[in-house]
């Protein structure tokens, strides 16, 4: 066989901690057939995949991955299981109040789904329930949720609790936190623990997977023809779950941008945690856009994340989507400043990931207009590890072509608002994130930021939570039917 030329990349801490757990699956050669091919191992890939054959066993479901199952966001994230509550003024604009709480309550109920997986296939992916903390570390972002907890208030729903000052600050261990909402719901695992053991129960199944098979192109045609380095893949539906990657993809580059999001991790400090309180298992975001967010690992080492720094150029995801070291001295910068007692804890570890990210950062889910044998789940805008449940469901019932509650699910067919085309997407992104970092670096320091910074920061996709949003207001735009169902 001839040797792949293209480095090793760099492997995010959770991939080095399952490195060898299984011999990688065989690359695609010469020519294959499948009834279903699904672009992508993770998450929502593998998830679709297992609803495939919890569906319909006899079904030949082959998926064809880049690099190994979990080698993309799957492996490299934060390991927060979070539902899509602080997302409801978003859900609600998009999909109307009835339809965005179904959602909201279909997301809660994934977290639940994931916990019942693992106990059921033994897989330890350090799966624990210490609920979300959503945090204010400046006095400019007291009160970013009020909007989304009166809508919660005029829906009739309660998800999450008020705490003051006093409460945040021992829940989260540093007095910089000033202010917070806690939602016990949500969970963290070892998110590579997790999308390995999907894999290996995938396999058992009977799916077929090839890895280390980067697709060139694939066809629009019926049957779909996947055509990737040394071989093809012909299949009667291909449904496409390549994250970021698919934001080089025409019919989807409209609707999603890639971005980065970049991690450090400190050495285990255990008793260090003990002392300053955090040890509930909460995991924690603060209220900028280019958000902060951390939690504690079962081994007692912080896991301290903050996204939306590179971006990618036409969808083109290079090395500096793997590791970029300024910019993980900024991400350890803001460790230091959210927790300064515990500097003298080193940093082991860092790595970066690309994300894919929408105007609203909910998830792009349908077929494609013009050829409704190709399905697509994409746009989960780093939150995408509980809510990918949904979009193995949703994305199994489109490529089985059932009539069901999934195929008719609500965020089908939705887009809102669209990025403008390169190279106005690029240029615009770079000046609006430089607002943003001013914006941010202004209030942080208690400064008050410029009108022009204010004004361009508006300008951003929304993040994982909706921020000071006008209740039931669209974050981003006018939202749009984009594909058939």
């Amino acid at each position: 066989m001839t040797p792949d030329p293209r480095p090793t990349p760099h492997r995010s801490f959770w991939l080095q901690q399952v490195a060898g757990d299984a011999p990688d699956a065989p690359t695609l050669q010469g020519d294959a057939r499948a009834d279903v091919a699904i672009l992508g191992g993770g998450y929502v890939g593998l998830w679709t995949a297992l609803r495939i054959k919890e569906l319909e066993p006899s079904r030949d479901v082959a998926v064809i991955e880049r690099d190994i199952c979990g080698g993309g966001a799957s492996g490299r994230n934060g390991g927060f299981v979070l539902n899509w509550w602080t997302k409801l003024s978003s859900l609600v604009a998009l999909c109307g109040e009835v339809d965005g709480l179904r959602v909201a309550r279909h997301a809660e109920a994934a977290i639940d789904e994931i916990r019942a997986f693992c106990e059921a296939h033994g897989i330890d992916a350090h799966f624990r329930r210490g609920g979300s903390l959503w945090t204010a570390t400046t006095p400019a972002h007291l009160g970013a949720w009020d909007s989304v907890l009166s809508l919660c208030e005029r829906l009739g729903v309660s998800p999450f609790r008020r705490l003051g000052r006093e409460e945040t600050a021992r829940r989260a261990g540093s007095p910089v936190h000033l202010e917070g909402v806690f939602d016990p719901t949500a969970a963290t695992v070892q998110p590579a623990l997790l999308v390995r053991g999907m894999r290996r129960v995938a396999l058992e199944r009977g799916v077929r997977i090839y890895e280390n098979t980067r697709v060139r192109s694939f066809s629009r045609g019926r049957p779909v023809v996947l055509r990737a380095e040394r071989g093809t893949l012909t299949a009667e539906k291909l449904v496409v779950a390549a994250n970021a990657w698919a934001a080089a993809i025409p019919e989807l580059s409209p609707g999603i941008v890639a971005i980065t999001s970049d991690m450090v991790l400190t050495a285990p400090a255990p008793e260090r945690l003990g002392e300053i309180g955090w040890t509930g298992g909460e995991c924690i975001t603060d209220s900028q856009m280019m958000v902060d967010y951390y939690h504690a690992t079962r081994d007692g080492r912080i896991a301290f994340g903050k996204g939306g720094w590179g971006i990618a150029y036409r969808g083109r995801i290079g090395p500096a989507f793997d590791r970029d070291a300024e910019r993980a001295r900024t991400v350890e910068a803001d460790l230091r400043r959210t927790y300064p007692m515990l500097a003298d804890v080193p940093v082991t570890h860092d790595w970066c990931g690309p994300i894919d990210r929408t105007r609203n950062s909910l998830p792009l889910l349908g077929r494609f207009e013009k050829a409704p044998q190709i399905a697509y789940g994409v746009g989960w805008s780093g939150n995408g590890v509980g809510p990918s449940v949904i979009g193995g469901k949703v994305l199994a019932s489109l490529a089985l072509e059932r009539d069901d509650e999934w195929s008719r699910h609500p965020l089908i067919g939705r887009m809102a608002g669209r990025f403008p085309p390169e190279p106005i997407r690029f240029v615009g992104a770079h000046v609006v994130r430089g607002a943003v970092a001013r914006k941010e670096r202004a209030e942080m320091s208690g400064r008050e930021p410029s009108r022009v910074d204010v004004a361009l920061s508006k300008l951003a996709p929304s993040g994982v939570e909706d921020k000071g949003l006008p209740t039931g207001d669209a974050p981003s735009g006018e939202v749009k039917r984009i594909s058939s169902r």
